[in-house]
């Protein structure tokens, strides 16, 4: 593939991007579906006449400038316009994710001190409890009225007050101020709120449009959750650039969506892809013809090698499953089965691996699409540079150490937390990705491990062990436990490894039934986690844990 010549304009600010969308008027930024199942459509234009008037509403109630705004619930352009004016006037956003339990939203808007929260109708009757207790944060429902609840004001009211007396933000004086805040993980002292700049923020969405083969004729369908930084980025450099985004409504619709709304891109975790190529392979043996696409897909593959491209047509049928016209996934998150990624570029869509961490806005790297190599993340980005600190040679002779980032899209750091910050750098500077990895002689990334303990799933959520663990710690019937992922084909398992303690048990009882009794336990426990956290697998040791002399368990020795 040849380098092409990429068509946007970098943001300098929040503010210049939505002076951006405000001149390219009718054109369609979103499409999304309202209440009643409806394809709705939203231009650019009135997307950027709603932020500015919904900002000026918030200045002109002294709720934005300096102020803190938690923004919930399902993506929508609602989502979006709180989000951007929270950061345009002047405030901080905080993305919060829609399945998180009320208890931990509530912790995490006293955790960073939040002054107002935005949200969907999803939680117009579950927030008017927290409402009644925290009079100090103004609820916002994104919809509905608000005169029977304890809530402030809707969305639509401070619209229309911003509509009546619009105010002009001034350029940012500041952009090292802090404009976001985003909770890695769950309550525990696990979790860790990373502070972002509007820099930041710009430095990314700059990043990927200048890394990314996205054009302004490009449609896309947003699947991911839109408090994911990884996908916020995404859908906002897609949007800088000036393509059409269509919001999916549900995971269960995926399929249906993309045949409604023909993406020619998408931007994805590997846990989609698992499940597209699944379905494709499932349609096809169904159909008898395995063998034959096989082998088609390797004539493809040859006759590509001297410049012909026969992939659209022989795999029409294949194809008009996504639309019929979808070209290129951008996928990260976790690590890609690269024979997937191997699947779909013989039948024609192209897919290029990048890499990131929310502190690092989240973007690092992405594969080059007119030099790609298959098995790497790319070379980094523009607003960065990554070195590999404490390297050592594996038995390949490859310099395998920490990947470490400097650059204009690495976080303040973590708030309220200078010990954790302090932590995450190196004494020059390099923000410690927890990650190992080596460099080619090109300066192409080649991730092969993971320092840090965190479990990352096919759908790109982080689960951190030690969270679960002193969940497993309530049920008496355990005395030590580890986290661990466990690969199940091409899923990852949370399994608990077990040590019970025998005194909670009579005497005689077999471990069969220890077994029994604490999964019994564990299940009960999973009711009160969210999905992604709960445990699928319990394994039972019959010997206590290899421990330091500090009395810690050996995290790394449990296989």
């Amino acid at each position: 593939m040849k380098k092409t010549k990429r068509i946007y304009t970098a943001v300098t600010c929040v503010k210049h991007m939505v002076s951006i969308f405000k001149e390219r008027g009718d054109r369609t930024l979103f499409d999304y579906f309202d209440e009643n199942g409806e394809v709705q459509k939203i231009s650019y234009g009135t997307l950027a006449a709603k932020v500015s008037a919904f900002g000026s509403g918030l200045y002109r109630l002294g709720k934005v400038k300096g102020k803190r705004t938690a923004i919930i619930g399902e993506t929508s352009p609602k989502w979006y316009i709180a989000y951007l004016a929270s950061v345009m006037f002047g405030g901080t956003a905080i993305p919060l994710d829609k399945e998180l339990a009320l208890s931990e939203i509530e912790n995490f808007l006293c955790r960073s001190k939040a002054d107002n929260i935005v949200f969907s109708p999803l939680f117009a009757e579950k927030f008017r409890d927290m409402a009644a207790r925290h009079p100090e944060i103004a609820f916002i429902p994104m919809a509905g009225e608000t005169a029977d609840a304890p809530y402030f004001k809707s969305m639509e009211e401070i619209i229309a007050i911003g509509e009546g007396k619009p105010h002009d933000p001034s350029s940012p004086a500041d952009m090292d101020r802090l404009a976001v805040m985003l909770f890695t993980s769950g309550t525990t002292g696990t979790s860790k709120c990373v502070m972002l700049s509007e820099k930041n923020i710009c430095a990314a969405i700059n990043s990927a449009c200048e890394t990314v083969n996205f054009f302004p004729h490009d449609v896309l369908v947003s699947v991911l959750p839109i408090h994911h930084t990884y996908e916020l980025c995404c859908s906002l450099a897609a949007a800088n650039y000036g393509c059409e985004i269509a919001i999916n409504d549900s995971l269960r619709h995926c399929m249906r969506n993309f045949q409604l709304f023909r993406p020619t891109a998408l931007v994805l975790v590997p846990l989609f892809l698992n499940t597209m190529d699944k379905k494709i392979w499932d349609e096809i043996r169904k159909k008898g013809v395995e063998s034959a696409v096989r082998g088609l897909m390797k004539a493809s593959n040859t006759v590509r090698k001297v410049g012909i491209d026969p992939r659209r047509l022989l795999f029409r049928d294949i194809l008009a499953a996504f639309g019929g016209r979808l070209e290129k996934i951008i996928c990260g998150g976790a690590a890609l089965d690269q024979k997937i990624a191997d699947d779909f570029r013989s039948l024609g869509i192209e897919v290029w691996e990048g890499y990131g961490i929310t502190e690092c806005s989240p973007l690092i790297s992405v594969d080059v699409y007119y030099h790609s190599k298959p098995g790497s993340v790319g070379p980094t980005v523009p607003s960065c540079t990554v070195r590999i600190e404490d390297a050592t040679p594996d038995d390949e002779g490859r310099e395998i150490g920490e990947i470490c980032v400097k650059g204009k899209n690495v976080m303040l750091g973590y708030y309220d937390d200078e010990a954790a910050t302090a932590e995450a750098f190196t004494e020059n500077g390099w923000f410690r990705t927890g990650d190992l990895g080596y460099m080619d002689d090109e300066g192409y990334i080649y991730i092969t491990g993971r320092k840090k303990s965190v479990i990352v799933l096919e759908n790109g959520k982080n689960v951190f062990p030690e969270e679960i663990e002193e969940y497993l710690a309530s049920i008496d019937k355990i005395n030590e436990c580890v986290v661990v992922g466990r690969k199940n084909g091409r899923d990852t398992v949370l399994t608990a490894v077990v040590f019970p303690n025998a005194e909670k048990f009579p005497a005689g009882t077999t471990n069969a039934e220890m077994l029994d009794a604490i999964k019994a336990d564990i299940n009960k426990l999973n009711r009160r986690l969210v999905g992604y956290k709960q445990i699928r697998n319990v394994e039972l040791r019959t010997t206590e844990f290899e421990k330091t002399t500090t009395k810690k368990i050996k995290r790394h020795l449990v296989k």
